[in-house]
């Protein structure tokens, strides 16, 4: 019950989806509730790509497409891609750390995160509408729980970077077994992608590779600039990660431009 009780939390915290009231809150909860954090990834998926099938009935692919990233983002709240924009306002403005926190931390979306969350948006939905129907939808559910780990990762590895914020409740030390339980979430979809013959074994190791390389490039990137993470971060991350398994799944159709 109390393992129910941290998955109702994640869900809480990420989408827009009610909970059960007999849930309550703790907030030493949500620290513990990271470990699920993959497994809203699934939820989020069969959201996004039940929207897209019944898209896909009556419209065209880039429709279905589009319909889906949107129903993605509503469930969600946008919380990922404020984290995304806000991400690259703040490491494209601010030339000190002080000054990167600062501005990540302003609700307003400035040049960069503007340019930024247009870009990854077109390159989503791009992605998405060159695939076929079912490749859409085992993209979809191989991307979302993959991503959220890449995100989760941080928060196993990495300190958190401010004294206070939104994030700073579930940004206390996330142990390895707690990982493990997400890495196993996160990979099911996969496995059984796999097993099922939806998704060569090769090319579900390129999309786990593609994950890791974007976030350990950002992870980087945060550790040189802020000397940890924030829950912007933890969005900018998330949105990368998908964004790259996306385009991983399109290169395996073998459609180049110059091929």
């Amino acid at each position: 019950m109390q393992q129910l009780r941290l998955f109702f939390i994640a869900l809480q915290f990420f989408t827009r989806l009610p909970i059960p009231r007999w849930v309550g809150f703790q907030p030493e909860w949500l620290q513990h509730a990271s470990r699920y954090f993959p497994l809203v990834g699934w939820v989020v998926a069969a959201v996004a790509a039940g929207v897209y099938a019944l898209a896909a009935l009556v419209l065209p692919a880039p429709l279905a497409a589009v319909l889906s990233t949107a129903a993605s983002i509503y469930v969600t709240g946008a919380f990922h891609e404020d984290g995304f924009a806000d991400t690259c306002d703040g490491l494209g403005g601010g030339m000190t750390r002080e000054r990167v926190l600062e501005i990540m931390k302003d609700s307003r979306v400035g040049a960069y995160g503007a340019i930024g969350i247009v870009c990854m948006l077109g390159v989503k939905c791009t992605a998405l509408a060159m695939l076929p129907p079912s490749s859409a939808i085992v993209a979809l559910f191989l991307a979302h729980p993959l991503s959220r780990l890449a995100a989760t990762s941080l928060i196993w590895r990495m300190a958190y970077a401010r004294d206070q914020g939104k994030a700073k409740p579930m940004a206390q030390q996330m142990h390895s077994g707690e990982f493990a339980i997400a890495a196993v979430t996160a990979l099911l979809p996969g496995a059984v992608l796999v097993a099922s013959g939806l998704l060569a074994p090769a090319w579900l190791a390129a999309c786990i590779a593609a994950a890791a390389l974007s976030t350990f490039w950002l992870a980087r990137k945060f550790q040189a600039r802020l000397q940890g993470y924030t829950g912007d971060c933890l969005g900018a991350v998330q949105q990368l990660a998908e964004v790259a398994i996306y385009l991983v799944i399109v290169a395996s159709l073998g459609h180049a431009a110059l091929g």
